[in-house]
C-alpha cells in the first residue's frame, strides 16, 4: 500500500489568508471598514505571548487591525471582565480573543460568557455553541473549522463516512463532532472512559485525534486508507535528547496505513490562525448587515 497523502496545512492556510486579504481590501474600498481583532492576555505565560504575537503578525499580513491588551498575572476576574465589556462596546473591534489558559484564580467560563456573542471569534460562547449544534448561523470554533476544511481537500463529500473524534473538549472535540454531523457523517466521540478506544478508532473513515496525548494513535489503530487529522501538539524529547514537536498520532507509522494525514507541525496549526482571521471578517460583515464574502 502506498504511503498516505500528507495534507499541507501551510499551503492551504496561505490560500485562505489570500481570500481574507481580498475580502478586507473590498470592505475597506466599498465601505471604509477595517475589521479589527482584539486579544486579551493575562499574565506572563511565554507560549501565550508567542501565540498572540503570531496572531498579530497574521492580522497585519491580511490588513486586519489588531489590538493587544496585556493584564498582569494578579489581575482579578472583575478586571478581565471589565476589559471584555469595554471591547464589546468598541466599534473598532469585531472580534475578541481571550487567550487561554487564564490564571487559576479566574473562571474562564465567566470571562467567555461576558464576550459579545457577535464578537466571539473563537466560537466558545454558549450562544454560538448552541447555534452550532442546532445548525443555525453562528461563529464556528477555529480549529474544528480548519480541520473540516483539511478533511474536504481529500474527501470533498464526506456524507455517509464513519468519523471518530478522539477527545471531547469544548474547544475541539465536541464542536468537531457537531461539524462532522452537519456534513452528514456518522460520528462517534471516543474519550478516556470509552471501552476499547483502539477498536473504535479502527472503524473510522475519518479520524480526528484531539486527545492531548503525544503519539497515542498507532498504526494498528487506523483503518487502511482512512483520513487522519492530528490536532495534538506536544513537546517531547527526541532520541537525540533534543526537544521536538509531535502530535497525538505516531506520524511515521500511521502514514504507512492511512490514505491521508496531517503533519505536526504544518497541519492543523496554520489552519487555526487562518480560520481566526476568517471569523473576524465574518463577524465584521454580520455586525453591519453586510453580505459575507466567499473566503474559501
Amino acid at each position: 500500500m502506498a504511503e498516505a497523502i500528507v495534507i499541507d496545512g501551510q499551503a492551504l492556510a496561505a490560500q485562505l489568508r489570500e481570500g481574507v486579504a481580498a475580502a478586507v481590501s473590498l470592505l475597506q474600498t466599498r465601505h471604509g471598514i477595517t475589521p479589527g481583532l482584539a486579544a486579551i492576555i493575562v499574565g506572563d505565560d511565554p507560549a501565550s505571548h508567542i501565540y498572540v504575537r503570531n496572531k498579530a503578525r497574521a492580522c497585519a499580513a491580511v490588513g486586519l487591525a489588531s489590538f493587544e491588551h496585556h493584564l498582569p498575572a494578579d489581575a482579578s476576574e472583575a478586571d478581565v471582565i471589565a476589559l471584555v465589556k469595554q471591547l464589546n462596546g468598541d466599534e473598532r473591534v469585531d472580534g475578541i480573543l481571550v487567550q487561554l489558559p487564564l490564571p487559576a484564580a479566574i473562571d474562564p467560563q465567566r470571562v467567555l460568557i461576558a464576550v459579545d456573542p457577535e464578537k466571539d471569534v473563537d466560537g466558545f460562547h454558549p450562544l454560538n455553541v448552541g447555534r452550532l449544534w442546532s445548525r443555525q448561523p453562528g461563529i464556528v470554533p477555529c480549529t474544528p473549522r480548519g480541520c473540516l476544511i483539511l478533511v474536504k481537500t481529500v474527501c470533498p463529500d464526506p456524507a455517509g463516512a464513519e468519523a471518530v473524534v478522539l477527545g471531547r473538549s469544548h474547544i475541539v472535540g465536541r464542536p468537531m463532532a457537531a461539524l462532522l454531523m452537519a456534513a452528514d457523517c456518522t460520528v462517534t466521540i471516543a474519550h478516556s472512559k470509552s471501552r476499547d478506544v483502539e477498536a473504535i478508532c479502527r472503524r473510522a473513515d475519518i479520524l480526528v485525534a484531539a486527545s492531548g496525548q503525544p503519539m497515542l494513535v498507532k498504526a494498528e489503530w487506523v483503518k487502511p486508507g482512512a483520513t487522519v487529522i492530528d490536532v495534538g501538539t506536544s513537546r517531547v524529547t527526541g532520541p537525540d535528547g533534543a526537544p521536538r514537536l509531535v502530535g497525538d498520532v505516531d506520524f511515521a507509522a500511521v502514514k504507512g496505513v492511512a490514505g491521508a494525514i496531517t503533519p505536526v507541525p504544518g497541519g492543523v496549526g496554520p489552519m487555526t490562525i487562518a480560520c481566526l482571521l476568517q471569523n473576524t471578517v465574518i463577524a465584521a460583515c454580520r455586525r453591519r448587515g453586510l453580505s459575507e464574502p466567499d473566503l474559501e
